[in-house]
Order: structure tokens, then sequence, then C-alpha cells
């Protein structure tokens, strides 16, 4: 018998793809937050992402009230004592997961999975803050969560095989294609995505091409859905340096430099989708 409840920490649009992804599986779920007013949000996008699966004809009726009623919303961590596994989706914050982690720590049991959806935090560093670190493990979930099939299932120096187990199965459960990865800076996807990003900017830098050219170049040669440059417009050019600085921190490595030019446009406010400026406009 595999897990059959999750708590989950955060009801942003991580939290929220990823309790919609548990539901519609057939688990019980718990979704916390800080207040009520981010639960019914949460609650309200997981709702509206049913309905588009509706139109689709890819769900029924039935089947969002089902995956519905399986959902908790709480403010108070007391309502993680039944969950099996907890998983945290807060914001990529080190200092605030730790404090999340450690209260967690005190009301569930030492058997309870703890996992992280971290993208960038080292997993054995959040590990060694637990009770138990061997039932620690990242579960890197990508966005959007019910669409995107892929977990990066990252093990800390810690994590036993029991936890490692359980969490693969789980994400088969959830109809996800998990893989395994070390605990190192970014992981995998992002280790290889981001700095191909960084690259990107360095090119647009140099004026060898157009930002639409470079993005055609890379859709049209390497059949790439979306070019490095819209990608990083919409990841936010801001998320894109923070992750460059902590690569080239932690790896002490030249080639993970961040572009000056993508330092510029931060420090200008041109973050991308989310400020109505990036490498493109949009109004």
């Amino acid at each position: 018998m595999g897990i059959q409840s999750v708590g989950i920490i955060g009801a942003g649009t991580m939290g929220n793809g990823i309790a919609q992804a548990c539901a519609v599986s057939g688990l019980n779920v718990v979704m916390v937050d800080i207040n009520d007013a981010a639960v019914a949000k949460g609650l309200s996008s997981i709702a509206s992402s049913l309905d588009r699966l509706i139109k689709k004809e890819k769900m029924t009726e039935a089947e969002k009230a089902s995956a519905l009623a399986r959902i908790k919303t709480s403010t108070n961590y007391q309502d993680f004592t039944g969950s099996q596994m907890v998983i945290e989706a807060a914001t990529e914050n080190y200092d605030l997961k730790i404090k999340i982690l450690k209260q967690l720590d005190g009301i569930v049991s030492k058997d309870t999975i703890i996992a992280s959806n971290t993208s960038s935090i080292s997993i054995t560093q959040m590990a060694a803050e637990v009770s138990n670190p061997q039932r620690f493990i990242g579960m890197h979930f990508f966005n959007p969560v019910p669409l995107m099939t892929l977990v990066e299932i990252i093990r800390g120096l810690q994590t036993d095989d029991h936890t490692h187990g359980l969490v693969q199965e789980m994400s088969k459960a959830l109809g996800k294609e998990p893989i395994t990865v070390k605990n190192a800076p970014g992981f995998v996807v992002n280790r290889i995505l981001v700095p191909m990003i960084n690259e990107a900017f360095f090119v647009l830098a140099e004026g060898l091409a157009t930002p639409e050219d470079i993005d055609a170049g890379m859709k049209l040669g390497c059949n790439h859905p979306i070019g490095p440059l819209a990608l990083a417009d919409m990841i936010g050019l801001d998320t894109c340096l923070a992750i460059m600085e902590v690569y080239f921190k932690n790896f002490s490595d030249s080639k993970y430099r961040p572009c000056p030019l993508l330092r510029e446009m931060v420090a200008a406010g041109y973050l991308g989708r989310k400020s109505g400026k990036g490498v493109y406009s949009y109004n």
C-alpha cells in the first residue's frame, strides 16, 4: 500500500498544481497556506483548471466534484497529523523553508515523508534541519504541474532507499515520469537549461542576431517549443539571474558567470512578462 494522503504547504501556482494532480489521482489532500484568502485563491485556481479539462472533454463534472471533495484546505499545520507525506511548496527562500520545516517536524510522525519542491536549494542542507533526515527528499515538479509529466526526485546525502522508493512509486501514481537526481545546484534540468538561456543573452549582447532570430534558430534548429529569450521572459529575468548567481557561487566556475546584459535588464526592471517588458514587450 503506497501513499494515500498528502499534505501540501503553499496554495500558490506550484502548490495548487500539485494538489490538483494528487486529488485527480485519487489521493486525499490537505492544502495549507498562511491565510484563508490564499487557500481560497488556490482552490479557485484548481476549479478553473478542472473546468478547462471538462471543456476539452478530458474530465467529467462528476470527476471534478470528486477531485475537489478530496481536497481539504486549512491554515493550520496541525491538520497534517494524518498525512503520510507532506510536500513543501513555499516561496524559494531558504530561511522561510527552514522555518516551515522545523514547525512541521514537531507535528508530523517520524515516519511521515517530508519533500521539498525546491528548484535550487540543497536537499542535503535542508534534511540536516529535520529529525529523521533519511525521510527527507526533493520532489521538483514543473510548471504547469497538471500538464508537465516530469518530476525530478532529488536524493540528499541522508535520503534512504525506502523513502526514495515510495516517492518514485507515488510520482508514477500521479501519472508523472520521475527521474532520480543527486543533490547539486540546479539538479539536472535547470543546470542545463538556465546556462543555455544565459548564453543566449551573451549572443544577444554581442549583436550576433536579433532576439527573434536567436529564438527562431533554437526553435527550428534544435526543435525547442519556445526560444531561450522568450522562455527567459516567461520564467522571469530576475529568476534566471538569481539561479546563475547560485551556480557561480556554488561551483566557483567562470562558465556560470551571469551575462552583464542580463544583470542590466534586471536592474532596469525589465523582468519579462510579469513586468510587461523583458527581451520582448507585452502590452
